[in-house]
C-alpha cells in the first residue's frame, strides 16, 4: 500500500530517459529538467522504477534485490517476457502432486526459509506484501498442532451428531451442521480413531514439517495474497526434491477456533489461508495426470 516515498534517484548517474516515469504506478517521478526527480508523496515501493533503470541511479532502500537463498545460488538478470521453456514451466506445474506419505528425515530449517523467501515474490494487492507465515518445523510440532485440531473436530462431531441440534442448524442457519454430518461426519470420526487409538496420521500424513501462511488483516486483499505466495510455495518445494499437501481441515479448524490460534502464538489481526504439509516424499509417479475439461467463457457485454 502507497506511504512515504522511499525511492532515491542519483542525478549524476540519470541519463533522463523517462523509463521510470511511464511504469510507476503512483506517477511518483517526473523529469525536472532532463533529469528524473520525485515529484509524488506516496509510493508502494514496487521496485519498478530501479528495475527498469538502464544505468542503475534508482534505489528503493527498503526492498532488497538479493533474497539471500540459503539452499541455492540466485539469478539477478531479469528473464524478459517469452524468455522460459514454457513446457518445462508446465511439466513442473503438472508434476507437483499432493503428498500423503512421507519418510521419516526431517526438512532442514534452510529450505523452510528459503521456501518462506519464495513465497513473497508472489503479487500482493497494492503491494502490501501483507503475508505471515507460522512454520512447525519438527514432527513434535507437527502432532501437537494435530492433537489440537483433533481436539475441534471431536466437539464438532459431538454436536453433529446430536438431530435436535441439527434440526436447529436447518432452521435457523441454512443447515449448516446437517450439511457438515452428511459430507464429513463419518470420515471425521474415522480418522479420529486412527488417530488416537492406532497413532495414524491421516490429516498431516506424517509430514515433518507445517507451514502456515496467512495475511495481516489490514491488508488490501490477505486472502488472496497468501494463496498466491503458497503456491509458488509448492511449486518450489517439488524442485527442491519436497512433498506437499494443502489441509483444509487444519485452515476450517483454525478459522472457528480461537485456541488454536493461541496455541500456535498467531497474534490477533491475522488471518490463516493455508497450511501446507511438507516433507520428504516417499512416493515415486512415473507419469503426470490430466485435469477435467473446462469450457472458458467468452461474454458478450452490452452497456
Amino acid at each position: 500500500m502507497s506511504g512515504p516515498v522511499a525511492t532515491r534517484i542519483d542525478s549524476e548517474k540519470c541519463i533522463g530517459c523517462g523509463l521510470c516515469l511511464a511504469i510507476c504506478p503512483d506517477r511518483t517521478i517526473s523529469l525536472v529538467g532532463d533529469k528524473a526527480g520525485i515529484c509524488g508523496t506516496e509510493c508502494i515501493s514496487c521496485g519498478h522504477c530501479q528495475a527498469v533503470c538502464p544505468v542503475g541511479a534508482i534505489t528503493v532502500p527498503v526492498i532488497a534485490a538479493a533474497m539471500d537463498f540459503s539452499t541455492f545460488q540466485e539469478e539477478l538478470h531479469w528473464l524478459p517476457f517469452g524468455d522460459f521453456d514454457l513446457a518445462s514451466l508446465v511439466r513442473l506445474m503438472r508434476s507437483r502432486r499432493s503428498c500423503r506419505n512421507f519418510t521419516d528425515q526431517q526438512v532442514s530449517r534452510a529450505m523452510l526459509e528459503d521456501l518462506v523467501r519464495i513465497g513473497t515474490t508472489a503479487p500482493s494487492g497494492t503491494n502490501s506484501q501483507g503475508w505471515t507465515f507460522t512454520i512447525l518445523d519438527h514432527r513434535e510440532a507437527v502432532i501437537s498442532f494435530g492433537n489440537h485440531v483433533a481436539a475441534f473436530f471431536r466437539k464438532l462431531n459431538n454436536l453433529a451428531a446430536n438431530p435436535l441440534l441439527r434440526l436447529a442448524s436447518r432452521l435457523f442457519a441454512k443447515d449448516r451442521l446437517g450439511s457438515y454430518y452428511r459430507k464429513y461426519y463419518q470420515t471425521i470420526a474415522q480418522g479420529l480413531h486412527e488417530w488416537q487409538e492406532e497413532g495414524r496420521d491421516r490429516l498431516f500424513h506424517g509430514a515433518t514439517a507445517v507451514m502456515l501462511v496467512g495475511g495481516r488483516d489490514d491488508a488490501s486483499c490477505p486472502a488472496e495474497d497468501a494463496l498466491l505466495a503458497t503456491q509458488n510455495i509448492l511449486l518450489a518445494a517439488h524442485a527442491m526434491g519436497l512433498g506437499t499437501c494443502l489441509i483444509g481441515f487444519a485452515v476450517e479448524a483454525i478459522r472457528h477456533d480461537p485456541a488454536l490460534k493461541r496455541h500456535l502464538t498467531i497474534p490477533a489481526g491475522e488471518s490463516i489461508f493455508s497450511v501446507i504439509a511438507l516433507g520428504h516424499p516417499a512416493e515415486k509417479y512415473q507419469h503426470v495426470c490430466g485435469r477435467k475439461p473446462v469450457a472458458p467463457r467468452y461474454p458478450r457485454l452490452v452497456d
